[in-house]
C-alpha cells in the first residue's frame, strides 16, 4: 500500500484529534483519550503511520496492560500494515520485563532460564518463608511485598521505613522470600518490572542498548501504571523521548495496586516539549449515558480538563430503580432485562450485563438468572492456569526450563505419584540445603547414597530419567514433530491420565481434568506457530522452550473459550474496565458500597483519595453503556448477617438526573411490588420451561 493511499484511507476514518494524535511522530505525546474515544484505533493507526514513514517494525514497542488488550491492537495493525504490523512488539509491561531479563538479566545474576512464580506459587513461598499456617496473613505479606516493589523498595528499605511491628515482619519476611527466589532462580510478576528496573539503572550499556533497539515506544492505559512503570518507561525512551502515552485520568481505578496519577503529573516536567492531544468525541454511548458520566466526574479535581461528546446522539434517559434488598434488586434487575427483550426480540443475553463493585455481589443475581433459565456467565472466575491439573503440567514445565525451580521439582515430583513421600522429600531436601545445591541437581550427587533408602533413591533417580526425557525429547521434537504430538507422547510416558483417573473423585472429574489438559497441549502448540505472540524475533516457529518460558503470563484459556457465547455477563466494575455492552445496569449503587467505606480509608487526604478513585470506578462503570444505562441501589444491605438501614449512593446525586428519569420504588407499595415481581418471575420461568 503506498503512502498517499494510507493517509487517504486514514483521513477517511479518524476524527480530527485521531489524526493530529497520528501525525505526532516525534518528541512525548500524551493523548487524553476519554472512554470509547477511539484510543485503540489511533495506537493501531500510528503504528501505521510509523511504519509508513521508514520505521522497522522491529524497532517499534506498544505496550499494554493485559494479553487480550494486546491481541487486539495486533489484529488491527495487521489490518492496517499487513505483515510489517505483525512484527512490532505488541506486549504487557510485564512481557516487556522478560525480555529484557532473559537477554540482559546476567548483568543481575539471573540466568536465561529463570522461573517466573504465579500469585498461588508466590503465596505458597511466603507462607513457608514466613513460618505460617495462615493463609490470610500470608495474603497480607503478600500484599505489603507487591506494594513495597511497586514502590521499588528492597527488602532493607521496607524494614528502614516500618511504621510497626506487622510491617517490620513483612518486611523480614520479604528479605526471607527474596532469598528463595534468588536461590530457585526465579521471579515473581512484580520482579518482572522491579529487575528490569534495576538493571537499566544500573548497566548505562544495556540501557543505551535497548533505547537504540525500541526507536518508539507507545504506551496504551497510562494512567494505569505504576512509579516503576513510569521510570522504566523513562529510561527506555532516554532524553529523546519518542513515545506516546495514550490513557485518561478519568479512568484511574487500580491505586489499590500501585497505579498512581503522579505519573500524569511528571509527564510535563520531566519533558518539557511534551504535546497533550484531547480525544474527547465518544463513539460507544449516547448523549444521556455521556451527561450522567460527565456530570458525576466533575466532582473529582482535574489534570487536564476534558469533556465527552456523544457521536451518536440522544437515547434513552438512564433509570433508577430503587429496592428493598438484594433478592429485591436481582428481581428488578430480571424485569428491566426482560422488558428490554420484549421491547427488542432480535436482542441477545450477550449484550447485557449487571456490573457490581465486589463479588460476593453477583450471588443473588445468579440465583434469579438460574430460577429463569437465563444463560449468564460470571467474569473472573477461576484462571484456566489455576486448575490443579494445568499448574501440574506447568511444575513440570517450569523445571525443564528451570532446573534450580525447587517450587516446581516439589509438585512435579508428586504428579503423577511414584511413591515418594514426605520423609523422603524432607531428607532430599535437608541434604541439598547442606550441599547448597538445588532439589534437581541433588539427586546426582553421591552423599544421596548416605541419606536415604535404595527404594527411594531409585524412585528419585526414575523422577530425574523422565526430567532429562522431556528435555532431550523436545530437543529431538524441535521442528520435526508438531508440538501436540510431542506432549501426547510425553503426558502418556509419565502416566498422567491415569494420575487424574486415580486421584479424581469420579471418572467424569477425571475426564474433564484430562480434556483441559489436550486443550492445553493444543493451546501450547497453537503459540509454537505464532511468533508475534511468542517473542521469537528470529524467524520461524517458536520451540516448546520459548513457550514454556512466558507460559506463566497468559492470560486464562477459560475466558477465550467464553467469547461469543450468548450469556448475560455479570462482572465486578473493575474486571468490565475495557469492554462494552449495549445494556447495562450498575448494581448496589448504595453508601458503603460504591463508594466502599470512605471512612475506613484513615484521615481526611485519604478518605477524599478514596472516594475520588471510586467516583472514577462509577464513571468507568457508566461509560460501558452504548445504548441503556440502569442504575439500581437498595434501602437494606447485609452487613455480616444483619440487615441494616442503606441509603442511595452520593454518585447518584451527582448524575444530575432529570426527575422522570427516576424510577423508585416507593417504600407504600413496595409489598404490592415484590408480590407482583413474583408473579413474573413465575411466569417467566413457565415460559422458558415451554421453550
Amino acid at each position: 500500500m503506498c503512502g498517499a493511499f494510507l493517509f487517504f484511507a486514514m483521513s477517511d476514518v479518524l476524527n480530527i484529534a485521531q489524526r493530529e494524535a497520528v501525525e505526532c511522530l516525534r518528541g512525548p505525546c500524551l493523548v487524553l483519550a476519554g472512554a470509547g474515544s477511539g484510543k485503540t484505533r489511533v495506537i493501531a493507526h500510528k503504528i501505521a503511520r510509523l511504519l509508513e514513514i521508514g520505521l522497522p517494525a522491529t524497532r517499534i514497542a506498544a505496550i499494554t496492560f493485559t494479553n487480550k488488550a494486546a491481541a487486539e491492537m495486533r489484529a488491527r495493525t495487521r489490518t492496517l500494515a499487513g505483515a510489517q504490523g505483525a512484527k512490532v512488539m505488541m506486549c504487557t509491561f510485564h512481557a516487556l520485563g522478560v525480555r529484557l531479563l532473559r537477554a540482559d538479566g546476567q548483568a543481575l545474576g539471573l540466568g536465561a532460564r529463570f522461573s517466573i512464580l504465579d500469585a498461588s506459587d508466590a503465596l505458597a513461598l511466603i507462607r513457608e518463608c514466613g513460618a505460617t499456617s495462615s493463609a490470610a496473613l500470608a495474603r497480607r505479606w503478600q500484599f505489603s511485598i507487591s506494594r513495597w516493589k511497586s514502590a521499588g523498595l528492597t527488602a532493607q528499605q521496607a524494614l528502614d521505613a516500618a511504621n510497626d511491628t506487622d510491617e517490620r515482619r513483612a518486611a523480614r519476611v520479604m528479605a526471607r522470600y527474596q532469598e528463595r527466589l534468588v536461590a530457585y532462580q526465579s521471579v515473581d510478576f512484580d520482579d518482572l518490572i522491579a529487575l528490569p528496573l534495576r538493571l537499566l539503572r544500573a548497566h548505562d550499556d544495556v540501557a543505551q542498548k535497548w533505547r537504540d533497539r525500541l526507536a518508539y515506544i507507545l504506551v496504551d492505559e497510562y494512567q494505569d501504571t505504576s512509579a516503576t512503570q513510569y521510570e522504566l518507561l523513562r529510561l527506555l525512551v532516554g532524553n529523546a523521548g519518542h513515545f506516546t502515552a495514550v490513557g485518561d485520568d478519568d479512568q484511574s481505578i487500580y491505586g489499590w495496586r500501585g497505579a498512581t496519577l503522579d505519573n500524569l503529573r511528571r509527564l510535563p516536567e520531566d519533558f518539557p516539549g511534551l504535546r497533550v492531544i484531547r480525544l474527547e468525541t465518544n463513539y460507544r454511548s449516547t448523549e444521556p449515558i455521556l451527561r450522567a458520566a460527565n456530570h458525576v466526574i466533575a466532582a473529582n479535581p482535574k489534570l487536564y480538563e476534558k469533556t465527552l461528546r456523544s457521536a451518536i446522539g440522544a437515547g434513552e434517559a438512564v433509570r433508577v430503580f430503587a429496592c428493598l434488598d438484594e433478592r429485591h434488586e436481582a428481581a428488578q434487575a430480571l424485569r428491566y432485562f426482560q422488558q428490554l427483550h420484549a421491547r427488542w426480540p432480535q436482542l441477545r443475553w450477550g449484550d447485557c450485563a449487571i456490573l457490581y463493585r465486589a463479588n460476593h455481589q453477583a450471588k443473588a443475581f445468579e440465583q434469579v438468572l438460574r430460577q429463569a433459565h437465563i444463560p449468564y456467565r460470571v467474569s473472573g472466575g477461576t484462571s484456566f492456569f489455576e486448575r490443579t491439573e494445568i499448574k501440574d503440567i506447568c511444575a513440570w514445565l517450569r523445571l525443564w526450563v528451570n532446573e534450580r525451580d525447587d517450587p516446581a521439582f516439589l509438585r512435579a515430583i508428586t504428579t503423577p505419584k511414584r511413591g515418594i513421600g514426605t520423609h523422603t522429600l524432607a531428607a532430599l531436601g535437608a541434604l541439598a540445603e547442606r550441599l547448597h545445591l538445588p532439589l534437581l541437581n541433588t539427586l546426582e550427587h553421591t552423599a544421596l547414597a548416605t541419606a536415604l533408602s535404595q527404594r527411594a533413591i531409585d524412585a528419585l533417580h526414575e523422577f530425574g530419567r523422565q526430567v532429562d526425557a522431556l528435555r532431550a525429547g523436545a530437543a529431538r521434537a524441535a521442528g520435526k514433530v508438531p508440538a501436540h504430538v510431542f506432549l501426547h507422547a510425553w503426558l502418556r510416558d509419565i502416566g498422567y491420565e491415569q494420575h487424574l483417573a486415580a486421584t479424581a473423585e469420579s471418572a467424569a472429574q477425571a475426564q474433564a481434568r484430562w480434556s483441559n489438559v489436550l486443550d492445553f497441549c493444543e493451546w501450547m502448540a497453537a503459540r509454537c506457530e505464532n511468533t508475534a505472540e511468542n517473542g521469537n524475533e528470529n524467524g520461524g516457529q517458536a520451540t516448546l522452550l520459548e513457550v514454556a518460558q512466558t507460559v506463566s503470563l497468559i492470560s486464562t484459556l477459560g475466558e477465550r473459550q467464553q467469547e461469543g457465547e450468548d450469556a448475560l455477563t455479570l462482572s465486578t466494575l473493575h474486571a468490565a474496565k475495557g469492554l462494552e455492552w449495549p445494556h447495562v445496569l450498575l448494581a448496589g449503587v448504595t453508601e458503603g458500597v460504591l463508594p466502599l467505606r470512605p471512612e475506613d480509608a484513615g484521615d481526611t487526604a485519604a478518605r477524599d483519595a478514596r472516594v475520588q478513585e471510586e467516583r472514577r470506578l462509577m464513571y468507568v462503570g457508566i461509560t460501558r453503556a452504548q445504548r441503556t444505562l440502569a442504575i439500581s441501589w437498595t434501602r437494606q444491605r447485609k452487613v455480616a448477617r444483619a440487615l441494616v438501614p442503606a441509603r442511595a449512593s452520593r454518585f447518584i446525586a451527582e448524575m444530575a438526573l432529570h426527575a422522570q428519569e427516576n424510577t423508585a420504588t416507593a417504600p407504600g407499595d413496595a409489598k404490592k411490588r415484590l408480590q407482583a415481581l413474583r408473579e413474573q418471575l413465575a411466569q417467566a420461568a413457565r415460559a422458558m420451561q415451554s421453550k
